[in-house]
């Protein structure tokens, strides 16, 4: 029978079944299961545990905020964060500021799972053992002071446990697969393990007294520069590579990195080095897999609408209006289907850098006002005031067009679709020297500002007070076209005030605009 009290905290029923069900057959005895978060904090205060798991996305409080709470009760409990592949990004970047020990995609393998369940219950028993023997160290001390009689046997005694612990502490860093290296806070080498050694190319004696920076690298950063950032928070670096001076061969490698003497001036630091060539070889089949599988489905959808609107046409025969209605239903569940496709297939094309842009020069204000016909008809059903400012209607752009219209459609249609029966949306645009500035505001109840970050992020659902019910690929998919330009895409909003969209485009206004009346 396993051993270790473990805590599971997810607010879909389903999943605190299934883990139920897993963790019963391997044999956990001692499982404890929440739907919120704010009854397992409760539980956790009179009940130390070995493991927490959590969610990332909960209405209550989210994961994150969870597992710092929990970290505050028992600094030495092992933390797992589950989190679907679409919130990975925005995980790891929080990743530095909790101090987790894993996080686990959704759906997750269970091998896997249970391996990291038991490795993590492990960790936290060592972590405790060596909490212990930290503590038996300084009443040592303190025998060794009220007992000087006895001091040389104390001090035998004492020195044996501590050779026990060194020696065991030495086979775990020289037996551990991942490559273990201690530096300074300059970056420089002092010591290193031999999964390090097989990494890098190097012995250690070659290493030692040379800058971690000459074999760790990065595209945009050097690991000594990221040191200086780190206080007593653990720090998860990713994209990294090492390279192998002797072969040039690059191995990509994930880095954690925690400081070892949080009391002294003179920083140190430990950092466990792991190859993820196979994590990087299973990522991007994966990806391949889901851009594959989606752009497969594009053809029988097209079929299915198509066949759909030659019976609504009437061409294959009178319908009645009964039929009507539900072949009008199917028609555009298969068109909504086809828009999530093709959102997925273009998330993909920007994530892998697969789409290039097709830039064009073209006048900007005939596109806005374009899209600003199409959505009145919407706006007038609610009553919404809907308004174009602009103050120079002949400028022209430089910038890949229907791109440029998927991010102002999405924009004013977001603004229309929040905006309540009566209210008002205003579309502005500015053009300041070479630079392009599109805004839509609205009046509406405005977004809280601790959802604000998580707008332009992958399947966001809305804010924490209310979920949308569309994909959540829009805000995300504007964002990278924006970027993708160069320019940059943002958010301001007050709580029963509005919201206002922006996306600034640099250097994009073309020199000479349009003549009056040219406008097409």
């Amino acid at each position: 029978m396993n051993t270790g009290k473990i805590v599971v905290v997810d607010d879909e029923k389903i999943v605190t079944s299934a883990f139920k069900t897993l963790l019963k057959v391997e044999g956990f005895s001692d499982a404890h299961f929440f739907n919120n978060p704010v009854d397992a904090i409760d539980f956790l205060k009179n009940n130390q545990p070995d493991l927490v798991i959590s969610d990332f996305i909960m209405p209550q409080m989210n994961g994150l905020e969870f597992l710092t709470e929990v970290k505050k009760m028992y600094p030495e409990v092992s933390r797992i964060l589950l989190t679907g592949y679409a919130d990975k990004e925005n995980a790891i970047r929080a990743i530095n500021e909790v101090g987790l020990y894993r996080y686990i995609e959704k759906p997750w393998n269970n091998d896997d799972l249970i391996i990291n369940i038991k490795n993590g219950i492990e960790r936290s028993y060592l972590l405790s053992e060596l909490r212990k023997k930290i503590s038996e160290l300084e009443v040592a001390k303190g025998e060794l002071e009220k007992y000087s009689h006895n001091l040389e046997q104390l001090v035998e005694e004492r020195t044996k446990d501590l050779r026990q612990s060194n020696a065991k502490l030495e086979g775990i860093v020289n037996y551990c697969a991942d490559g273990i290296i201690i530096i300074d806070e300059d970056g420089i080498i002092e010591q290193v393990n031999p999964a390090c050694e097989n990494l890098i190319g190097l012995v250690e004696k070659k290493l030692v007294k040379t800058s971690i920076d000459d074999y760790l690298f990065s595209e945009k950063t050097f690991i000594s520069k990221e040191l200086h950032k780190l206080e007593d928070n653990e720090l998860l670096l990713r994209n990294f590579y090492i390279k192998n001076p002797l072969s040039s061969l690059e191995t990509p490698v994930e880095i954690n990195f925690a400081r070892i003497n949080p009391d002294d001036e003179f920083k140190r630091f430990v950092g466990v080095v792991r190859d993820v060539t196979e994590q990087k070889k299973a990522d991007k089949l994966r990806d391949d897999f889901i851009a594959t599988l989606t752009h497969d489905l594009r053809t029988p959808l097209l079929a299915a609408i198509q066949t759909l609107k030659f019976f609504l046409e009437g061409a294959l025969g009178e319908l009645d209006e009964k039929q009507k209605h539900l072949l009008a239903t199917m028609q555009k569940s298969n068109e909504d289907l086809l828009g999530l496709v093709n959102a997925l297939l273009e998330v993909y094309k920007y994530d892998a850098e697969k789409l290039t842009l097709a830039k064009t020069n073209f006048p900007v204000f005939p596109l806005v006002e374009q899209i600003y016909n199409e959505l009145l008809p919407l706006a007038e059903s609610k009553n919404i005031e809907f308004i174009i400012d602009c103050d120079n209607k002949n400028m022209i752009i430089n910038a890949d067009r229907s791109e440029i219209r998927r991010v102002i459609c999405n924009l004013c249609g977001n603004a229309i679709n929040y905006t309540q029966e009566g209210g008002k949306v205003i579309i502005t645009l500015k053009k300041e020297s070479k630079d392009l500035i599109f805004s839509v505001s609205d009046n509406g109840s405005g977004i809280p500002p601790e959802d604000i970050p998580n707008m332009f992020q992958r399947f966001s659902q809305g804010t924490s007070k209310k979920r949308s019910t569309g994909t959540g690929l829009g805000l995300y998919l504007s964002r990278q076209i924006i970027e993708s330009h160069g320019g940059k895409i943002w958010l301001e909003s007050t709580l029963n005030k509005g919201s206002e969209f922006s996306f600034l485009l640099t250097d994009v206004v073309c020199e000479k605009d349009l003549k009056e009346g040219s406008l097409v």
